[in-house]
């Protein structure tokens, strides 16, 4: 069945290495001050002709799903909101308490795709993009919207 997410594999981390670095700018995801490498993760990823058209990275611990990044190559066509869905039903499946995720103060498309999805805004971590770039220098200190990017918002969903 076209656009049916699969989960990733140890054979897709070299792919999944590179496909951060073009969407992300490096082979690491700094979130909550953690470094998070693709081998540490879990992930479903889309794939059209070969081609990888959305992908969600996730790590399950201490009874929470955090959900590390999340992509979609060609946006309106659901295949975000099937990703997710299929990480939820994957945090049900493992009996984790909640979902988590962390956006950028910038994101003002993210934040309304997760509460429109049944996430709820949780915390904001104060400068905490501004101390993620002593670790990965290349975040830029201007982000979407001309918005000064700095803090980091978590959204939640509780199961």
């Amino acid at each position: 069945m076209p656009f049916e997410p699969r989960r990733l594999t140890q054979n897709d981390i070299p792919r999944l290495r590179q496909f951060w670095v073009e969407h992300w700018g490096g082979e690491v995801m700094i979130i909550r001050g953690k470094t998070y490498h693709p081998d540490q993760l879990d992930g479903f990823v889309v794939e059209e002709g070969g081609e990888w058209t959305s992908l969600i990275t996730f790590i399950c611990k201490d009874n929470e799903m955090e959900v590390t990044s999340l992509d979609s190559v060609r946006e309106g066509q659901g295949l975000g909101t099937k990703l997710m869905n299929r990480v939820v039903e994957e945090a049900r499946r493992q009996k984790c308490k909640r979902v988590l995720l962390i956006t950028t103060n910038d994101n003002l498309h993210a934040i309304g795709f997760y509460q429109k999805r049944g996430f709820h805004l949780a915390a904001i971590h104060r400068g905490a993009v501004d101390e993620a770039r002593k670790i990965k220098p290349g975040i830029p200190k201007i982000g979407a919207n001309d918005i000064p990017l700095r803090d980091e918002i978590e959204l939640e969903m509780v199961l």
